[in-house]
């Protein structure tokens, strides 16, 4: 027998984190979240410095993009949070909104109410943050924001490296001026990581009202005369129904979502006929426009032993876990990724806004794919990326079998615009590591090395060594015109009593991580859902 329920979430990430909570403050509105994943209790989640460690393994989904024609035909690994929380279980734990004039352009793209001024009050209201407050802070919201207790001396240093180049500093990049670099605030409070599972969902499930379950894979969207009335998932291999009185609501990201909803028979109809999916509502836009963040890192080795690669070893880990477990400090409440700038690929006055990033890790080969150093030495790395890539790509389902992974395709560098400014980024990370304070730390670049050279040099090093930032977005965009999958009160279109709310909704890569904009996303969903019913 079918359990019933008002609302069913399907999707345990930041969004769906934020729902449940918010949905179920509501004592008489009985809510399923629904998470693929496991529960959240690896201790990596927890301690700050873990996330060197998860972008490969049992917490993702193990994806791969399809070979990428503009970047050597390279299959790259594509990490998806595959566990409660979501990316903020995983992520850099990076705090930032991107620019306001992100989302005064989702307006001109078709996003009513979605402006800067309309959702700023959702930001605030998601933020608890530990330091700053004012006009552009909130300080009572359930994910904990603070600065990092003790940056690594390297991430001073880049910082001052920064200045040097002429880029100036910035104490918040989530204030009135997004232009500048510093260290990056995050989402850890109590040197632990605050995802949407802990400051969201863990009070929550405090809650009669709300029901989670993990482990679980949703098979398809159940609907019934054009009305989405529940969900069908499997767990140790036993079908399970779930039933919605009120709403269903799809909160897998920007990769799980649209493979949902082409699973359900809704997507463009050529594609869904051709795996043998019945056609429930021909929507061309699922899986559609998918944009994420090109990052291209540079690497140098270090003259000593002064950045976090130091703990690689079995002696000097054992006793920065002591540190960390007998007095809650030390290099295990380092993020990795602790600074960072915004800044102009064509230099001040080439652009309204910001339009390239910049993420500086106090050590080498963190992340899965990211080139080392000599082995016994230690490192650091400077990640860049166009903030606001033209190019746009696709998710398309291998086969009708949910537990199939779907066919990522980035398009990674397919708009020449995207190859000049990426190689702008390089260009400019390697001036800030040339600079006089962090050349008192750096014996050598190791890559790019001294032979990159030429704009050709530059680009192939781009094609070459790039790789997501994690930040895949708009596969569900919501807008006005035909390729729209939601509206602005982010509906299914020719579908009753179904919602995206996730990432994937964004009508556009907004120029930042993007965790704060799901999470925000999240919270104007609710408000959406609860004014509803």
């Amino acid at each position: 027998m079918a359990q019933g329920f008002d609302y069913v979430i399907v999707g345990g990430g930041s969004a769906g984190c934020v729902l449940a909570a918010r949905l179920s403050e509501d004592t008489s509105a009985r809510v399923c979240l629904i998470e693929a994943g496991g529960p959240d209790k690896n201790p990596l989640i927890h301690m700050p410095v873990g996330f060197a460690k998860m972008t490969t393994g049992p917490l993702t989904w193990g994806l791969v993009t399809a070979p990428q024609r503009h970047a050597n035909n390279r299959e790259i690994p594509y990490a998806q949070a595959k566990v409660l929380g979501g990316g903020s279980s995983i992520n850099a734990e990076i705090f930032t909104r991107g620019h306001p004039s992100d989302y005064d352009r989702w307006v001109e793209e078709g996003a009513d109410g979605w402006g800067f001024q309309d959702i700023r009050k959702y930001f605030m209201r998601s933020e608890g943050n530990t330091i700053l407050s004012g006009d552009w802070h909130g300080t009572d919201g359930p994910l904990g924001v603070s600065n990092l207790p003790d940056p690594n001396p390297t991430s001073r240093a880049f910082v001052q490296s920064c200045q040097e180049y002429g880029i100036p500093f910035n104490p918040d990049f989530n204030g009135p001026q997004q232009e500048g670099a510093g260290i990056y605030q995050t989402t850890i409070r109590g040197n632990r990581r605050c995802s949407a599972a802990v400051g969201y969902l863990r009070p929550a499930l405090k809650r009669p009202n709300l029901t989670l379950t993990t482990g679980a894979l949703v098979r398809r969207l159940l609907i019934e005369n054009g009305r989405a009335v529940g969900v069908e998932y499997s767990t140790g291999g036993a079908p399970v129904t779930v039933r919605a009185g009120s709403e269903v609501v799809v909160t897998s990201g920007a990769i799980g979502s649209p493979k949902l909803m082409m699973l359900s028979g809704i997507g463009p109809a050529a594609h869904l006929r051709s795996l043998g999916i019945t056609v429930v509502q021909d929507l061309p836009g699922v899986g559609q426009n998918l944009t994420d963040h090109f990052g291209i890192d540079i690497v140098a080795e270090l003259k000593g032993h002064d950045s976090l690669d130091k703990y690689n070893k079995p002696l000097w880990a054992a006793w920065a876990g002591a540190q960390y477990f007998l007095f809650n400090s030390g290099p295990v409440t380092s993020n990795v990724v602790e600074a960072g700038a915004f800044w102009f690929g064509g230099g001040v006055g080439s652009a309204s806004c910001p339009d390239l990033q910049f993420h500086f890790l106090c050590g080498a080969g963190a992340e899965a794919g990211v080139p080392s150093v000599r082995k016994g030495s230690s490192g650091i790395t400077l990640n860049s990326y166009n903030l606001r890539p033209r190019a746009r790509g696709s998710v398309t389902l291998r086969s009708a079998d949910p537990a199939a992974t779907p066919i990522v395709d980035p398009n990674f560098l397919g708009d020449p615009d995207d190859l000049r400014k990426s190689t702008e980024g390089v260009k400019i990370s390697r001036e800030i590591f040339s600079q006089p304070s962090l050349q008192k730390y750096i014996r050598e670049i190791r890559f790019p090395d001294q032979n990159v050279r030429t704009q050709a040099d530059f680009e192939a090093y781009a094609r070459q060594y790039g790789r997501t930032s994690y930040h895949p977005v708009s596969t569900c965009r919501m807008g006005k015109d035909d390729m729209a999958v939601v509206d602005p009160q982010l509906r299914v279109r020719g579908v009753d009593g179904l919602r995206i709310c996730d990432s994937s909704v964004m009508p556009s890569l907004v120029g930042s991580n993007t965790n704060a904009p799901s999470i925000m996303i999240g919270e104007r969903a609710a408000d959406l859902i609860r004014g509803n019913r």
